[in-house]
């Protein structure tokens, strides 16, 4: 069977392929998902949302009843040597962080958005393993177990063994991490509170407890020791009885476990010619610090609203070219991050073990640090200012420049009812100003971007200037002159470079 010439083929039903169908379906690309398993995974694997993560899921219309399904998660405990030296306190509001982080296993997550990409009238194809591609001058051919199909477009989110990434030739090289790593999900009757993360350490062993949806559930997870055998369960039902205090006995019934190695690795590019990569097939890293799922997430917005542009003819190809540009660094910094506290946590030499237990850890107890690890592990201090379409350099106002996030507000549409700007995102773009916008920006950003594709919002502040705010979140463009708004969507949409500051630099933000 022939695709659409223009079809846009996802390979991988895990959360970020599934999100990626999301956004392109609901700017109006033709999008396929391919996965060759044979049905949906019910297994836990990853485990909650960042904020970030359930702010993608809320402008892509799938986050639905998750926050109410999920285990809310005051504390983290954490135990050296079996006393308790840090409290570290989570999902608390700050300035920034304004809604928690949420705690449940993948398979809730994409079952949300299988059943977000249902009313958008795709469904997963299931059981269509991808054997191999090939790309011709303005399509891709894929060679599947009964034939082959054609698309425009070819998206890897099919994880670390990645096949496209593999059949691109594009390299992914790192390092492992953790030579083996224990996950075991269980039910269990543990004097443990519910809303609380417990970790122990004691010199190079470490052992992880988090609760999960449904009675008794938790997730227990803790690095292999040496010459332990291949079956997690025993090593962590030991580790619990040791520092936990409870009976052999207390874990009663084991729902999923799995032994994997942990790797640090970064794709060497993310797209080779009409092929991209989003997700694990990208970058993968240690899973210490819950952002592995949300790197994806972000990935998949980002990519979602320039591939639906190009697919629609509105933008050159070029602006694929910024998917790398703006989402590479942030891959990389996760590796880094995440490596960096996989390295303090284990404690894998004598020293870095004294400097964690009386150094790192008892810092956890200190306010700021806090609310600092929790801002960056929320992902809501991303910004792509020094990206090809960010602003470039500081700006001397108080609000976002191009390519900083913009924070979701409450907004008045034209006809005068409220709502929310990441409600009126949803795949669109949306003009926000201080009173109502005047219809030569609209017509020059619906010129551009669609008569459908612009929500046109008011919302207070005192600022003076109109913003144009991406599908993703994040500014595009500020300023007074209509004229400006073209030069800056001109310059989006023909090569994805150039500067999109705004033509009042001197403006005073929101």
């Amino acid at each position: 069977m022939l695709m659409p010439s223009m079809t846009v083929v996802v390979t991988g039903a895990g959360p970020t392929g599934l999100a990626l169908a999301c956004g392109l379906r609901a700017a109006g690309a033709a999008v396929r998902v391919l996965d060759k398993a044979a049905g949906p995974a019910v297994t836990s694997r990853a485990l909650g949302l960042q904020p970030r993560g359930a702010e993608v899921l809320d402008r892509l219309g799938a986050l639905g009843d998750l926050p109410e399904r999920s285990v809310p998660i005051a504390h983290v405990h954490t135990y050296v040597d079996g006393r308790q030296l840090a409290r570290l306190p989570v999902g608390q509001r700050t300035k920034l962080v304004t809604r928690p982080g949420l705690l449940m296993s993948q398979s809730e997550v994409e079952t949300r958005l299988r059943d977000r990409l249902a009313v958008l009238g795709v469904q997963v194809e299931w059981g269509r393993e991808l054997l191999d591609v090939r790309q011709e001058e303005n399509e891709v051919v894929l060679r599947l177990g009964d034939g082959e199909e054609r698309a425009a477009w070819l998206v890897g989110c099919d994880g670390a063994h990645s096949r496209v990434r593999k059949a691109a030739g594009i390299g992914f090289p790192g390092v492992p991490v953790v030579e083996r790593f224990l996950l075991a999900d269980v039910t269990a009757r543990l004097p443990l509170p519910r809303d609380s993360v417990a970790v122990w350490l004691r010199g190079n062993a470490m052992l992880g407890v988090f609760p999960l949806p449904g009675e008794d559930v938790w997730r227990l997870m803790a690095p292999a020791p040496a010459g332990s055998g291949e079956e997690p369960v025993p090593v962590l039902t030991e580790l619990l009885v040791k520092e936990a205090g409870v009976s052999p006995d207390a874990v009663r019934e084991v729902l999923w476990t799995s032994t994997f190695r942990i790797h640090r690795r970064l794709a060497s590019s993310y797209r080779e010619g009409r092929t991209l990569l989003a997700g694990d097939a990208a970058h993968i890293h240690s899973p210490f610090g819950g952002q592995g799922m949300n790197t994806g997430l972000g990935d998949a917005e980002n990519l979602a609203w320039k591939l639906a542009l190009v697919a629609d003819g509105r933008a050159e190809d070029g602006l694929l070219d910024t998917y790398e540009e703006e989402r590479r660094p942030v891959a990389r910094e996760v590796l880094a991050s995440t490596s960096a506290m996989t390295g303090v946590v284990l404690g894998q030499t004598a020293l870095a073990r004294s400097l964690r237990d009386h150094v790192f850890v008892p810092l956890l107890n200190h306010p700021s640090v806090q609310r600092r690890l929790w801002e960056k592990s929320s992902q809501l201090t991303l910004t792509y200012r020094r990206g090809p379409l960010g602003a470039g350099r500081p700006f001397r106002g108080s609000g976002p420049v191009p390519g900083d996030r913009v924070p979701d507000r409450p907004c008045i549409r034209q006809d005068g009812t409220s709502t929310r700007l990441y409600a009126e995102l949803r795949t669109r773009w949306a003009l926000l100003a201080p009173a109502a916008v005047g219809a030569e920006h609209e017509v020059v950003a619906r010129r551009y971007l669609g008569a459908d594709g612009v929500a046109a919002l008011t919302a207070a502040g005192r600022w003076g200037h109109v913003m144009l705010v991406r599908p993703d979140g994040h500014l595009a463009w500020h300023g007074t002159s209509p004229e400006s708004l073209g030069r800056a969507l001109e310059r989006i949409l023909s090569r994805g470079s150039g500067s999109t500051r705004s033509d009042r630099p001197e403006a005073t933000g929101p």
